[in-house]
């Protein structure tokens, strides 16, 4: 019989933790990219709206 080594909970926890945050990191990121234009738009019409009054 083979005996399968089975990786510490610990390392295991930590691996799916870093995973995880790899991807929230990606899709924030890509969620920013997305919504960059339109956050601009709204500062520049927020800084025009102030100066013209």
């Amino acid at each position: 019989m083979k005996a399968f080594n089975k990786p510490a909970t610990s390392k295991l926890v930590a691996r799916f933790d870093n995973e995880l945050k790899n991807l929230l990191m990606e899709e924030l990121k890509a969620f920013r990219e997305k919504n960059q234009f339109s956050t601009r738009n709204k500062q520049e019409v927020a800084q025009q709206q102030l100066s013209a009054a």
